[in-house]
Formats: C-alpha cells, sequence, structure tokens
C-alpha cells in the first residue's frame, strides 16, 4: 500500500487512522484535516448489513453530489457492477478481518460518457461493544483530476483499475543490543 503515489486527502485520511490505531506515538504526527478543507465532505461510513449490502450511514455532501443522491441507506456496492462488485466485496471483507485500510481506484462515469478517476480508500472502525450490527468502515472517496471533467452530472457506474488490499506483511522483530561490562 505504500508503494502507490496518493493523493493529499487519502494521505490524511490514512495518516489520521494510523495514528487511531498505533500503540504509541513514535512517528511523526503527519497531515491533519486542517490541512485539506475538503476532505471533510468527501468521507462516509458504511455499515455491512449482510455479505452483499454495506449500507451507507453517513456521507459528507461532496460524495452525495458526485454520486447524485442521498445516501443513507444506499447500498455502497450498488455503485458496482458484476466481477467489480464481487471483487469490492471481498476487499471489505478482508478490510474488516485485517483491521487495516485497503484503496481502490476506479474509472467513474456519467451517463453521457464523461469520466473521471477516483481513489477510494476503505479504513476498519472499531465497533463499541455496546453497539449492535455490523462492521463499519470509514471511507474516502476522492476524485483525481477534478469534479469539473463531470459538468455537474452524476456517476452512476464505477469500474475498477485497481485494488491494494490491507498491508498484512509483520513488521521485523527489533533487537536491542545491550552490553554490560559486569
Amino acid at each position: 500500500m505504500q508503494d502507490t503515489t496518493l493523493h493529499p486527502n487519502s494521505q490524511t485520511l490514512l495518516s489520521a487512522w494510523q495514528r487511531m490505531h498505533a500503540a504509541s506515538n513514535d512517528g511523526p504526527a503527519g497531515p491533519t484535516a486542517r490541512d485539506h478543507p475538503d476532505l471533510v465532505a468527501r468521507l462516509f461510513v458504511i455499515q455491512a448489513a449482510s455479505e452483499r449490502d454495506w449500507a451507507f450511514r453517513t456521507a459528507g455532501a461532496q460524495i452525495e453530489s458526485s454520486l447524485g443522491r442521498q445516501l443513507a441507506d444506499y447500498n455502497f456496492l450498488g455503485f458496482w457492477t458484476g466481477h467489480d462488485r464481487e471483487m469490492l466485496g471481498l476487499l471489505l471483507k478482508t478490510v474488516v478481518q485485517e483491521r487495516r485500510p485497503g484503496i481502490v481506484r476506479a474509472s467513474a462515469e456519467c451517463l453521457t460518457g464523461e469520466r473521471v478517476d477516483v481513489e477510494v480508500i476503505l479504513a476498519p472502525l472499531a465497533q463499541p461493544a455496546h453497539l449492535d450490527g455490523g462492521s463499519r468502515v470509514l471511507g474516502l472517496y476522492q476524485t483525481l483530476g477534478g469534479d469539473h471533467r463531470l459538468k455537474g452530472r452524476p456517476v452512476w457506474r464505477h469500474r475498477l483499475t485497481a485494488m491494494f488490499p490491507p498491508d498484512v506483511r509483520e513488521s521485523e522483530p527489533r533487537v536491542k543490543l545491550v552490553a554490560s561490562n559486569d
């Protein structure tokens, strides 16, 4: 996942997610939402209602504008078709199981054929013990190259161009060498 070039908003969200889930504050603070004022309007939360239904619980104004509708209770997988839908469902399952974020790159298309590339970050959220229901995922829907390319028309279909599943490589053990003259 670190091998891919990400949009600054994507880097900010991933940095914030890592800080929330880090056991210690060893690393640098990283970018913040204040550095990217358009970030919040592109965030969304989806929740698993079933294996094939990930309902939007909340969505920012920019993603609702890009997709042309209010998204509450709408199935996130409904914007994907065929094998893309199946692969995205598997990615969501992996993100939740591994408790690490995944990245999706796709081509978003409106009915008149205009296209724009998008980057979607999917990061698992901790499930509070008092809440029942399916797993929740925080997402970022970021257009690459500008929303203006869609000419104000809503996206109706996405086509996957790349998926970067969670990086589950274990970090190498650290050995500390201590010398003593005793």
